[in-house]
């Protein structure tokens, strides 16, 4: 199997329980490759691979969530998009500056 598809392969297969042995092979077979441009078209699942791994260690560790499991801490709007028309607070807003006068 050429290791352009090897990689990919490994990248849309890779689980929780493989992704240490699948990142492993993954730089094994990018090590083979004969040129930079080659190198490239498998970055984006390389890095992917690394993702994966990351945010599983993580999440052993109890640091991410999956998306869409944390709860709102609040069910009313922020001040800035409750007031139409409103800008959010703290930014900066030309027309309300005052101009300085020297004396």
């Amino acid at each position: 199997m050429d290791p352009i598809d090897e990689i990919k392969k490994l990248y849309y297969s890779a689980t929780k329980a493989t992704i240490s042995d699948d990142i492993d092979r993954a730089i094994d077979l990018l090590k083979t490759l004969p040129n930079e441009e080659e190198r490239d078209r498998v970055a984006v699942y390389m890095e992917g691979l690394a993702q994966m791994r990351s945010e599983w260690k993580q999440g052993d560790r109890g640091g991410v969530k999956p998306p869409g499991s944390a709860r709102p801490t609040s069910s009313t709007p922020s001040r800035a998009s409750a007031r139409p028309g409103g800008s959010a607070r703290g930014r900066f807003d030309p027309s309300k500056v005052s101009s300085r006068r020297s004396r």
